[in-house]
């Protein structure tokens, strides 16, 4: 029964030594149980970690207890590690305890790309309402100023011209926003996705990122994604773009890391439906920039939030949109030196869209 459950349990004994654990515990500390057995459970968690507190404090009171959101990440298992915590006595053992371990990282990832696409909306909503009510006035203030160029003294055409440049400006802002409420139907094919990262850093390389070192670490035997392939040239010439912003034209040691990989266990239900999509592909963009504020972090796909003195604050919010009407997710991780944007999509299943199948047949 307990190798049947989907979250790590694990009995501590008296001793502080790993007594026993189920298949989902050795997947998540990734060690055997006859590895886990001869390891303290202070050598499987961070220094100081809440959960040691947590067993000796069972231990001695006798009451279960629970912490939400202790990170468990350590050197040996990296990257964010986010569980609630469950941790309980067993009368049949004395001074044994039980501890359960609820990931909350996938849980985090749903919450925010709901969120991702709400704000996705809400602009869809902007741009409709922008095109409408802004670009025709703009049209008449540019033709006034034309008008007015002609008689227009020289030392007044800099005026005039800056007018029309000015409105031009504002043109060009609201066809970006215009995309959003594009609604028509894409056309989308399997699209390997190798090949749209090798034209993506080929294009950084000859322009904005010819300062930048790039890595690749691919998995050759992905399957293709069915996907609209100008749009995902577009979702991560953006992500380097961005990357290579962020590190800057002055650093001697920038990289991004393209990397791709398979990665089973995602699955997102379909609003309306009782379908669960899997989404085991992951196409990552990792940079050694100086990495995303800790108040920044909340709003990074929303629109008009940007650090930067030109920018507009589409970009990551427009790539959240992309990647959302894939029926995939975007998800940023970031500290300083290593900021890593992950997009997990579905697999191709050979009948124009993504299946439980398809994933059955490449993990058997």
């Amino acid at each position: 029964m307990l190798n049947a459950l989907p979250h790590p349990v694990i009995m501590v004994a008296p001793d502080g030594r790993i007594a026993d654990a189920n298949v989902a515990a050795e997947q998540f500390f990734e060690a055997s149980i006859p590895m886990l057995r001869r390891n303290l459970l202070r050598e499987l968690v961070p220094f100081g970690s809440p959960l040691l507190t947590l067993v000796e404090q069972v231990r001695r009171s006798g009451v279960a207890v629970n912490e939400y959101k202790v990170d468990l990440a350590t050197p040996r298992n990296p990257g964010e590690r986010l569980v609630d915590l469950h941790v309980a006595p067993l009368a049949e053992y004395p001074e044994h305890v039980i501890v359960m371990l609820q990931e909350r990282t996938i849980a985090d990832k749903m919450d925010r790309q709901l969120t991702h696409r709400g704000a996705a909306r809400s602009v869809i909503a902007l741009a409709a309402m922008l095109a409408h009510e802004i670009k025709n006035p703009l049209s008449g203030i540019r033709g006034a100023a034309q008008l007015l160029e002609q008689s227009a003294a020289d030392e007044d055409r800099q005026l005039t011209t800056l007018i029309c440049d000015e409105t031009d400006r504002i043109v060009k802002l609201v066809d970006r926003m215009e995309i959003f409420g594009d609604e028509r139907p894409v056309e989308r094919e399997p699209v390997n996705i190798h090949v749209v990262l090798d034209h993506v850093k080929r294009l950084a390389q000859s322009g904005f990122g010819r300062h930048i070192r790039f890595v690749e670490d691919y998995d050759p035997s992905l399957p293709p994604v069915l996907a609209n392939r100008d749009q995902l040239v577009q979702v991560f010439l953006n992500l380097v773009k961005n990357a290579a912003e962020a590190i800057g034209e002055d650093a001697s040691d920038g990289e991004i890391h393209l990397t791709t990989a398979f990665r089973p266990g995602v699955r997102l239900a379909v609003p309306g439906t009782n379908a669960r999509v899997s989404l085991p592909l992951e196409f990552c963009v990792r940079d050694n920039g100086p990495g995303v504020s800790d108040d920044l972090m909340p709003h990074l796909f929303d629109p008009f939030v940007t650090t930067k003195p030109s920018g507009s604050g589409l970009g990551l919010a427009l790539v959240a949109k992309i990647v959302g009407d894939h029926g995939g997710i975007i998800e940023c991780e970031s500290q300083p030196r290593r900021t890593t944007f992950r997009v997990l999509m579905p697999i191709y299943s050979g009948e124009g869209g993504a299946s439980e199948d398809a994933l059955s047949s490449q993990t058997s």
